[in-house]
């Protein structure tokens, strides 16, 4: 990775920068002026949604101080960013730098709207998982600001032993509690949720795609089509049998059972956990144990900053995302403000006195970046349906598989 761009702080690299990126056309300062930012230095345009606005408006006024840019924002719904954004860069009209998912990258860098930014040093600055997540096969193209991933919540008042290393046993020490639900996993009646169930998936050492020495997704290997994600959907079928796994429990179903104390344990995320705390209730945050024998891996989502690859002040704008956006405090007062742990490893040793959101960084720790390649579009369908099938019983759980992983391979092959 090249080093990052030098801090344009320094008054005399500074003034050059900015005087090349003016937009304002007007003449030299000359005199005590030439180390001033001009007012019309450039412009950058920001497009967030409501709950990252506060802290990155915060920012920009700092920025904008520092450097005489100003740094306008449009506020829009985080649903309609990503195909905006890929509809509107083209254009010239598009902003200088959106907030968004990683599992973006793939329709980003297909449509060639998002360009590489340079973190240098900083990248070890970073949680390993949230830059893997933030790359594209080998090429850094966001910095990572959040991590979320699901784990094993614990209702402390109904368990008091420890929580078993097995997921057998998990379900054994759940049933002896005498509740309605043992573990509750959400499911969907037609799509079922692949997300909730891959940390037992990749238990079974079948992971959906396989993966390069940089950690990069190769969409051509579908990993699932082995005996260890036959041997994964054999297990789903038993849970299914054992009535732990119900496609009629939907998430706000689980949600509700699980702050009624109808169940010791629920596979969830921190989406969930806030409204637990708040109902006043007990509980832990662990990570999920192995069904199969290997680690259990759930995935990670990851949220940060995208610079356009049309930005007319692409200079500017990766000042202001890794400069200014990647600072600690800003990293934290963003987690304050939508609740997911930093990316920052020094963000997140800072929270380590709120067990929550500390719980889940450490689970994240061991989870893998959910794939960004458009080869994942063609997998979820067939996926999740496929698991509905197996948890009611409606065939062979080997034979129902190797069928869902023939679709998914010719899907991939067509697109």
């Amino acid at each position: 990775m090249r080093r990052s761009i030098p801090a344009l702080a320094t008054a005399l690299g500074l003034s050059l920068v900015l005087a090349g990126c003016s937009g304002g056309g007007g003449e030299a300062a000359t005199g005590d002026e030439s180390t001033k930012p001009a007012e019309s230095a450039g412009t950058l345009t920001v497009w967030v949604d409501d709950t990252r606005s506060g802290p990155v408006k915060k920012v920009a006024e700092t920025f904008e101080a520092d450097t005489g840019v100003t740094v306008k924002f449009v506020q829009k719904d985080f649903g309609k960013i990503r195909d905006d954004f890929i509809s509107q860069v083209p254009t010239g009209q598009g902003p200088d730098i959106i907030v968004g998912a990683h599992d973006w990258l793939g329709k980003l860098v297909q449509n060639g709207v998002v360009a590489p930014i340079e973190l240098g040093d900083k990248a070890g600055d970073f949680l390993d998982v949230s830059v893997e997540a933030m790359s594209y096969e080998g090429t850094l193209y966001g910095l990572p600001y959040s991590v979320e991933n699901i784990g094993l919540v614990r209702n402390n008042a109904l368990v008091t032993e420890p929580t078993p290393d097995t997921f057998d046993a998990l379900v054994e020490q759940a049933k002896a509690v005498g509740t309605e639900h043992s573990v509750l996993i959400q499911q969907d009646e037609t799509d079922g949720d692949p997300y909730h169930l891959y940390p037992l998936q990749t238990s079974f050492g079948a992971p959906v795609f396989a993966q390069d020495d940089t950690g990069a997704y190769d969409g051509s290997q579908l990993a699932m089509d082995t005996e260890q994600g036959r041997a994964f959907a054999a297990y789903v079928g038993k849970l299914g049998a054992e009535g732990v796994l119900k496609t009629t429990v939907s998430g706000d179903i689980a949600k509700e059972a699980f702050l009624q104390g109808k169940a010791p344990y629920m596979i969830t995320g921190p989406w969930n956990v806030g409204d637990f705390v708040d109902a006043g209730m007990d509980v832990s945050i662990e990570g999920i144990p192995s069904a199969g024998g290997g680690e259990s891996q759930p995935f990670v989502g990851v949220q940060g900053f995208f610079i356009s690859a049309k930005s007319e002040n692409a200079l500017l704008a990766n000042e202001f995302v890794v400069n200014y956006l990647g600072t600690e405090d800003v990293q934290l007062e963003l987690y304050e403000a939508g609740g997911r742990a930093p990316a920052l490893s020094a963000a997140v040793d800072m929270i380590a006195d709120d067990p929550v959101v500390a719980g889940f960084a450490e689970v994240g720790k061991n989870g893998v970046p959910m794939p960004s390649i458009p080869a994942m579009d063609s997998v979820w369908s067939d996926w999740g349906a496929t698991q509905v099938a197996i948890i009611n019983q409606q065939g062979d759980p080997g034979e129902l598989w190797t069928q869902m992983s023939a679709s998914i391979a010719a899907k991939i092959a067509a697109a």
